[in-house]
């Protein structure tokens, strides 16, 4: 009796284990069938321009989506990496050569080649408007063989490489390119989500791709919304009803649980310009007055609520390698005492804060002894005075990287005499010189180190004053595990993307 007493309760506990066994199988197929059909769901922070073009800034929203590629990618030191060019070399001073990735398809079906490499980038030349990161360059393409593309420039231009970066030169399928000029990126990329449906201003969703050329994604598709109204960007993700949130405002993070809240340094300054052509700020020894009654700390703290990077120069955190190469600032003047001297202050409305920004930097320029007098309208109504020089001084939040991953064209544009965007109107021959020294260099750590020391040239003469870096916060729910946080706003959801667990 003991031993078939034995003999049951062995069998039982069998029977129990494998029992055991098939639910934890079971669990575990479901488990996996769910995260096969994870969707997440993505709240925007702007609707689409363009109807999603990708010649046009709607190129961003595609390549945070992962639905279009380029040739190159940036690593996080803003140097070209491969993507769909597996390898590229200079030939001339003018001439590129970038060999093809083999074995990729559109999401259309038809394979990447040579021609339509040439197809895409040539309708980018052609666009009217033109993609920003082609403003000056003129560029012809043509295909070398079936696999290689040919990049000509009609003068040098060592960011060649950091151009095709841009997501306004991600390579479309032929089907994509109207002969109206417009473009149709809907089933017409190759990333690894393919591009489904555009409802207008409202909604667009994606699948995910099986036969894109890298790692399957793990995630089913994507379900993105604009959602314009920051509050309620922020309830979306309270309520559970977004997984991924753009920019959530200050205003709305305490009401967040912390755990879902990231910031991200963006690659975006917040800088006073100050007027070196006429007006009180045509003396450096004022413009120096200016800097020195600079309380970076207070703005911060008061009008950021501590979510902004005090500056230590022109570029911010975003840049990973500038504030390690810096050095003092040598060859500023000395302040002199401002004894009343009247100022106009000017900034725009169209960003929140910068009105904020301008009632502190009045109280502190007042402090130490300027007459300020401010002037605030919308962007589109002070522009044209800001960049005729009409004020003394002009608070401004500036994109320090625009398109190509590279600060030079920023400070050419900002602080050359020649610049197109020179509110300070700067014209000195050795912020020039060092301006075009770093252009003239190939990407790399030479490069960065010409950039810094064009940064300490402008900063020299106190034309900018930068006052902080701001940063952008992505709301993210507990189940997100993997979205990109990107400085370039170039990546959001990648194929490393995924939903763990249940909802919270």
């Amino acid at each position: 009796m003991l031993r078939r007493a034995v003999y049951l309760s062995l069998g039982a506990l069998s029977l129990a284990l494998l029992t055991g066994c098939q639910k934890e199988d079971a669990t575990e197929e479901a488990s996996g069938a769910r995260a096969a059909d994870d969707r997440v769901r993505v709240a925007m922070l702007q609707p689409p321009r363009s109807g999603l073009n990708p010649l046009t800034d709607d190129a961003f929203k595609l390549s945070r989506w992962r639905t279009a590629e380029t040739l190159i990618r940036l690593n996080d030191d803003g140097d070209p990496q491969p993507f769909l060019a597996t390898e590229w070399e200079q030939l001339d001073e003018r001439s590129w050569r970038f060999e093809i990735r083999d074995n990729v398809t559109f999401h259309d079906g038809t394979p990447l080649t040579a021609s339509q490499v040439v197809r895409a980038l040539t309708a980018a030349t052609r666009a009217v408007p033109r993609p920003r990161i082609l403003d000056g360059v003129n560029m012809t393409i043509e295909a070398d063989g079936d696999n290689a593309v040919r990049v000509t420039t009609e003068t040098p231009d060592p960011l060649v490489p950091n151009r095709l970066s841009s997501p306004q030169l991600a390579i479309m399928a032929a089907k994509a390119y109207g002969e109206d000029g417009r473009v149709n990126p809907i089933e017409a990329g190759t990333g690894p989500f393919v591009l489904k449906e555009i409802n207008g201003t409202q909604s667009a969703t994606l699948d995910r791709y099986d036969d894109y050329w890298g790692e399957r994604a793990a995630l089913a598709g994507i379900d993105a919304d604009y959602v314009p109204d920051g509050t309620a960007r922020a309830a979306a993700l309270r309520t559970g009803t977004a997984d991924v949130v753009e920019a959530v405002p200050v205003s709305q993070v305490a009401l967040i649980d912390p755990e879902r809240v990231h910031e991200v340094p963006m690659p975006r300054t917040n800088t006073l310009y100050l007027n070196t052509e006429h007006g009180v700020f045509s003396d450096p020894a004022m413009r120096a007055a200016a800097r020195e009654a600079l309380d970076r700390a207070a703005l911060v703290r008061t009008v950021y609520e501590g979510r902004a990077d005090e500056a230590k120069g022109l570029l911010g955190p975003a840049l990973a390698w500038a504030d390690g190469l810096r050095s003092s600032i040598e060859g500023r003047s000395e302040a002199a005492a401002p004894n009343g001297a009247r100022i106009t202050l000017g900034t725009f409305t169209d960003r929140a804060e910068l009105p904020e920004v301008a009632v502190l930097l009045e109280q502190q320029l007042e402090a130490a002894g300027f007459d300020v007098q401010q002037e605030v309208r919308q962007y589109a109504h002070i522009e044209s005075d800001m960049l005729a020089g009409q004020f003394d001084a002009f608070i401004l939040s500036r994109a320090t990287m625009l398109d190509s991953g590279d600060p030079v064209a920023y400070m050419y544009s900002d602080f050359a005499c020649e610049g197109s965007f020179n509110i300070a109107q700067l014209c000195d021959p050795k912020v020039d010189a060092a301006i075009s020294r770093a252009g003239d260099l190939p990407t790399g750590p030479e490069r960065r180190q010409a950039i810094i020391d064009a940064e300490a040239a402008i900063l020299s003469t106190d034309a900018a004053v930068p006052m902080l870096h701001e940063r952008v916060i992505q709301g993210e729910s507990l189940r997100v595990q993997d979205a990109v946080r990107d400085p370039r706003e170039r990546e959001l959801i990648t194929e490393h993307t995924r939903l763990d667990g249940a909802s919270r």
